[in-house]
């Protein structure tokens, strides 16, 4: 999909009241920028050639990016910053996934089994074509108030790089923070808005079981290891199905269970690695006690000895209706209310989630998928690939959200 041209709003759009649409140049800089990305895709902690392509953009035009402690990842603002006055932040997430990358492109992937395949290079890109717009009107004298610019490293990478940004002071000054994430259910052109809960809590599990091993034809005289783990694999999550809340939505989805060599020998030793996700926050914080109980309860019924590494991620992402409220104004205002659409929650996790537990904040879902393409893709996939008319969308969505945020009158300004 090579669209080299934004989609222009339809019919029943608003009019263009605000500044800080793209002109075709930077439009042209900005996929290429995001090809470039795709092609050179960095796992999580790992983006130092990512981390240098925007500094270096940013520096071009007159900013002074901060590079943050670890080497990859940083922060720019944009604007003088009173010191008082809270700023928005708009953030990024910059990291690939250690997959494959399957499509046939002239922007495919150069590194094996490295792929953007989350869409974090578009990510990326509307955030830098943001910051670049908002430069430019900021030495116009038309930017109102500063706003910060986020790229965070390592988002998938449990429990996510958004704590070590939060930790290095990312959210220093700031008063809300918006993103977007790319959603291929969703025409380019459009975004899905949701306040409260858009994601899901998603926490790793590994499980190991112990025993002393024997024949299986004395399954009675040892512990019988396989039969407990696969009791743990089944049992576990209908067990819980009946301890929380089924409103929550926790589960436990099993991807990987490994026990035993040989067909007539019970094992001494097996694993089961999986994740527990949820649907609500207080659910998600008694979750590693009841997980923890309810794996101990059926292993213990056959014997088995456990080890449960029960590690934390991240918790739902909770839109703030206020600054949800924001995101729908900035879109109305830049293509006009037809291009909000209303978006369920999700099972997936994102790490913006750390942000909302000290600022209020609101994440968008960007639509990428070509309108007309049938073909289903999905996030994580080798094939995974946006319409990049969605990038033009998200740095107008972004622009325009700085504009009001600030803007007396609007019922959102500071």
């Amino acid at each position: 999909m090579n669209q080299l041209k934004s989609r222009e709003p339809g019919p029943d759009a608003a009019p263009a009241a605000l500044p800080g649409t793209l002109s075709d140049p930077l439009r042209r800089e900005l996929i290429a920028f995001r090809r470039d990305l795709h092609m050179h895709p960095e796992l999580g902690n790992q983006e130092f050639r990512t981390t240098a392509a925007i500094v270096k953009r940013l520096e071009a035009a007159g900013l002074a990016p901060r590079v943050l402690a670890g080497g990859t990842g940083l922060t720019c603002d944009i604007g003088s910053w009173d010191g008082r006055r809270p700023m928005l932040a708009i953030r990024a997430d910059i990291d690939a996934l250690p997959i494959p990358d399957t499509k046939s492109v002239a922007y495919r992937s150069t590194v094996p089994d490295r792929a953007h395949a989350c869409g974090h290079d578009v990510h990326t890109t509307t955030v830098l074509g943001a910051g670049l717009v908002l430069a430019e009107l900021d030495r116009q004298g038309r930017l109102p108030a500063p706003v910060r610019l986020i790229f965070q490293p390592a988002e998938e990478v449990l429990p996510g790089g958004a704590a070590d940004a939060i930790e290095a002071g990312v959210l220093d000054g700031i008063g809300r923070i918006i993103a977007v994430h790319c959603d291929p259910r969703v025409d380019a052109g459009r975004i899905g808005l949701r306040a409260g809960p858009i994601t899901s809590a998603c926490d790793r599990l590994e499980v190991t079981l112990d025993g002393p091993g024997g024949h299986t034809a004395r399954p009675h005289l040892t512990t019988d290891l396989v039969t407990a783990a696969a009791r743990v694999a089944v049992d576990v999550p209908a067990v819980l199905a009946r301890r929380v809340d089924a409103r929550s939505g926790l589960s436990i989805t099993w991807g990987r269970i490994d026990a035993g060599h040989a067909c007539n020998v019970i094992p001494q030793h097996a694993e089961l690695s999986g994740t527990v996700r949820c649907l609500d926050l207080p659910a998600w914080r008694e979750a590693p006690d009841l997980v923890h109980a309810a794996i101990d309860e059926i292993a213990g019924l056959l014997r088995a000895k456990t080890t449960i590494d029960y590690v934390r991620g991240v918790p739902p992402v909770v839109n703030d209706p206020v600054v949800t409220e924001l995101l729908r104004d900035a879109m109305a205002a830049r293509r006009g209310a037809f291009a909000i659409e209303d978006t369920e929650q999700s099972l997936g996790g994102e790490d913006f989630s750390w942000y909302l537990e000290h600022v209020p904040g609101a994440m968008a879902r960007l639509g990428v998928r070509a309108p007309g393409d049938t073909r289903v893709r999905d996030l994580h996939a080798g094939d995974f690939d946006v319409d990049e008319a969605a990038i033009t969308v998200g740095v107008e969505l972004f622009t325009a959200a700085a504009l009001l945020d600030a803007t007396p009158g609007t019922g959102l300004g500071r």
